[in-house]
């Protein structure tokens, strides 16, 4: 066995054994979290089961592998970690909301302001803030070169931030935002671009929630009116929020679609157990889970390899879009197996199983236009992947 393989095989040992301990942890605790099996649909409750779970898993040191030490965690591969996310799904714990954001965009911000992430991550890590994403806007969802939310830098160094957020998911109850603003002119397009890590309850903010369609108020919009933004809360270098962007957009892909997958196959896992005994005799809802559990599967295969490479520093790029692509197919069959196995109280019943599964239901219908609308997706595959020639804007 050479060096190469002895580490692998080594680190695989190492990973077997935090998931054991970690597998233990949960059953000795299941007393002090079953509470937290109880899914909520109201935002405040969720938040707060949210910080609860996260705490926990803070002190038994599980949420801290593969973070550097410098920012509270113990070093490592981050694959370790979405094993765990997993591990916990599968167990019926709803994974915390603070770590899809977080997930996303905490490696950008440990990468491109390492004092600022040593500052700001271990609180976010023990689930004391809540971080939101502030990217799209009413006219710059998917071409966010096209973002007009201005920062002005004033002689001191520091900026006046004004404009608008919006579909900002946790953004009506987040305490701090990642936030993608212009400091150039219109005209540059992508090369006048700088993200911020700004503090949500200081002056000039105010806040809309935006009821989704099984009434939860996850997203929200946010304006900025003058806003007072420190010259040391910028996320790598002033005009190079692009490439900040473009960075943290592939672990969209890579611990969040992990996540997501997880939380995905733990519906399915719980509407095979809650379903009739006579439906496997039914050939339509046969055909759903089939279909859902075949999407789950190129979902998992495509998201572990993407985190390896991840892990390894390697740079994803476009590739992600297939990602994306598979986890709203993935989520959407999944929810659309249960309209076929579930009874259809599901539609219109006021149960609070009912009513749950009804709005995760609504939910993935989302899955297709957050984080990069399916269309743009197909586009970059077009395009940046498979060199497909580009469409004629002429008749024939």
């Amino acid at each position: 066995m050479n060096r190469s393989d002895q580490d692998t095989y080594e680190a695989d040992l190492e990973s077997d054994r935090i998931l054991d301990a970690f597998e233990d942890a949960l059953t000795m605790s299941s007393d002090q979290l079953k509470h937290l099996l109880r899914p909520s649909v109201d935002a405040d409750e969720q938040k707060a089961f949210s910080a609860e779970l996260l705490a926990w898993l803070y002190e038994g040191g599980w949420v801290r592998w593969g973070w550097p030490e410098e920012v509270g965690g113990f070093g490592g591969s981050a694959t370790v970690r979405a094993q765990l996310y997993e591990r916990l799904a599968l167990r019926g714990y709803v994974i915390p909301d603070h770590l899809y954001v977080l997930e996303v965009c905490g490696p950008a911000v440990a990468r491109h302001a390492p004092d600022l992430a040593a500052e700001a991550m271990p609180s976010a890590l023990r689930g004391e803030q809540l971080w939101c994403q502030g990217f799209s806007e009413p006219e710059a969802g998917s071409d966010l070169a096209a973002l007009r939310t201005k920062a002005v830098q004033g002689a001191d160094g520091n900026f006046v931030v004004s404009g608008q957020k919006i579909w900002t998911s946790y953004g009506s109850r987040a305490d701090k935002i990642v936030l993608l603003v212009r400091t150039g002119t219109a005209e540059s397009r992508h090369r006048g671009l700088t993200m911020m890590f700004v503090d949500l309850d200081g002056p000039g903010i105010e806040r809309r929630p935006i009821a989704m369609a099984g009434g939860r108020e996850e997203i929200a919009e946010i304006f900025f009116d003058d806003v007072p933004v420190a010259r040391d809360r910028v996320i790598g270098e002033v005009d190079g929020g692009w490439a900040v962007a473009m960075d943290l957009l592939q672990y969209e892909r890579g611990n969040y679609a992990w996540m997501r997958m997880a939380a995905t196959a733990s519906h399915l896992q719980e509407l095979l157990q809650s379903a009739d005994a006579d439906t496997g005799d039914d050939p339509l809802a046969a055909v759903a889970v089939g279909r859902a559990y075949l999407s789950l599967a190129a979902l998992r295969a495509r998201t572990s390899s993407t985190l390896r490479r991840l892990s390894a520093d390697e740079v994803v790029g476009p590739q992600t879009s297939v990602d994306k692509l598979l986890l709203s197919a993935a989520e959407q069959d999944v929810l659309d197996a249960s309209l076929a196995v579930l009874d259809t109280d599901i539609l219109i019943g006021d149960d609070p199983h009912d009513a749950r599964w009804r709005d995760e239901w609504w939910y993935s219908r989302a899955s297709s236009v957050y984080g990069g609308a399916r269309e743009i997706q197909h586009s970059i595959i077009a395009d940046r992947i498979l060199s497909l020639p580009k469409e004629s804007s002429g008749g024939r």
